[in-house]
């Protein structure tokens, strides 16, 4: 158990922020599935913009690097402009 009040508060810290985290990064993850599974072209045209912006994001809180980011946008509107 932590000894200090400073790091007490810093655990309680940690685990709001991971739990905060999880969740954004996982809405996300669930979103590109969501994407990927869509085999309408208007449907998949209005999903890109909301995940384009949902990846953006998450790179600039660096929860994920920017390059994953870019190569996910990348491939997902390649996937849209196939249909």
């Amino acid at each position: 158990m932590a000894n200090h009040k400073s790091s007490v508060k810093r655990i309680r810290q940690t685990v709001k922020l991971r739990l905060h985290n999880h969740y954004y990064a996982k809405t996300a993850r669930n979103a590109v599935r969501k994407l990927r599974a869509t085999r309408e072209k208007s449907d998949a045209v209005a999903l890109l913009s909301s995940v384009s912006s949902m990846l953006d994001k998450l790179a600039k809180k660096n929860l994920i690097h920017a390059n994953k980011a870019a190569n996910l946008k990348s491939s997902l509107a390649q996937h849209v402009n196939s249909l």
